[in-house]
């Protein structure tokens, strides 16, 4: 294992991989990074388009789709569903080993069903069970209208990976919508010790938009305040996951069998080429928590993190003061995040409509051999 992994390990941090395609799984690296100390695997429809669209690792399976009349919709849903597959099955030792915690995979309900919570919950039942993994995790966006389907996906006994983000507001809200599911899965009679659920918290297009915005400030007050924000936003988010955690209501729940719902930190790639590469994993360092990477992110942290202990309990107080300062330099949190939640569902679609348009060129490309031979 990586000296830093097994350090962020020590700390309370399961580091997982922002990355999924078959020559990763298929390829061995995968496992490689497993070795090093990986303890799970994210996954969404920005990846798996890039995973299509490099490489022949599925030719054989889109053959076998194109022989069996598949549309693209079906194709897509059989492509990605295998993959999460391959991947939950070499991260099986790790779940085994965590007794559930990690060694999971997520896969991410159709962003385009975002704000339609029956069609949210009808996808979530069906991908649960056509990947048919204990160790999978069910991604379902943060909207307004996700609470409900996230509520009900519990209650049923998937398990879910909330995803998108970005307010204080919205994250104490998706904790209510867990436990809420977790309540209701009692009363169905599910084993809670055997649902679990992370909230994703992203951070860095935080810093992006209050930056750019920063920036057309220009005082000498608002170039302090750059790059603060992310962390800062994060670090009250696991102060409020504190807070749900220790209520009486929380502890009905975990006396019968329940995991907390961990934070995951999400978004930690930085995107200003200024900033240490691994200020979103030095930055948020806390007990149960999780910290998933891209492959740039993951190498910086192998390579060089400076891991110096819990980084966000004690913080508080400071994180509050930068996002007051921000407010009084007119920078309204409320609308930033509300433009990173339509920004970021926005970005899924377009995605998976790319996802879509690779998926049909290839099904075309194949078409045509398979009827010349």
């Amino acid at each position: 294992m990586s000296t830093n992994l097994e350090t962020l390990h020590t700390h309370g941090v399961s580091v997982w991989l922002d990355d999924l395609s078959r020559e990763l799984t298929d390829g061995g690296e995968l496992q490689r990074l497993v070795d090093l100390g990986v303890l799970g695997v994210t996954s969404n429809p920005t990846i798996f388009a890039t995973a299509l669209s490099k490489g022949d690792r599925y030719t054989e399976q889109v053959t076998e789709l194109v022989k069996a009349g598949a549309d693209t919709e079906k194709a897509v849903f059989e492509i990605t569903t295998e993959d999460v597959r391959r991947a939950a099955d070499i991260l099986k030792p790790v779940f085994d080993r965590t007794d559930g915690l990690d060694g999971r995979v997520s896969l991410e309900v159709d962003p385009r069903l975002a704000r339609d919570t029956a069609a949210t919950e009808e996808s979530a039942r069906q991908l649960w069970k056509a990947v048919g993994k204990e160790n999978l995790y069910i991604k379902i966006p943060a909207t307004v209208e996700g609470l409900a389907a996230i509520s009900t996906a519990l209650s049923e006994g998937i398990s879910v990976n909330v995803t998108l983000i970005f307010s204080l507001d919205r994250y104490r809200a998706v904790m209510q919508a867990f436990l809420t599911g977790l309540e209701q899965a009692k009363v169905n009679g599910h084993d809670l010790s055997k649902i679990e659920s992370v909230a994703s918290f992203f951070v860095s297009r935080v810093d992006t938009e209050i930056d750019k915005r920063l920036d057309e400030v220009g005082t000498d007050e608002a170039k302090a305040l750059r790059s603060k924000a992310g962390l800062a936003n994060a670090r009250l988010a696991y102060q409020a996951y504190e807070e749900v955690f220790s209520t009486p209501r929380w502890q009905v729940l975990k006396e019968s069998g329940a995991r907390a719902q961990r934070p995951l930190w999400a978004s930690t790639g930085v995107k200003d080429p200024n900033l240490p590469d691994t200020l979103y994993v030095t930055g948020l360092v806390a007990p149960n928590t999780v910290n998933t990477m891209p492959g740039k992110t993951l190498d910086a942290t192998v390579d060089h993190a400076e891991v110096t202990g819990d980084t966000i309990r004690g913080s508080y107080g400071e994180s509050q003061q930068v996002l007051d300062d921000l407010e009084r330099l007119g920078i309204s949190y409320t609308e930033v995040v509300e433009l990173l939640e339509t920004e970021g569902l926005d970005k899924f679609e377009k995605s998976w409509v790319e996802l879509l348009q690779t998926v049909t060129d290839e099904l075309e490309r194949v078409k045509t051999q398979v009827d010349a031979q």
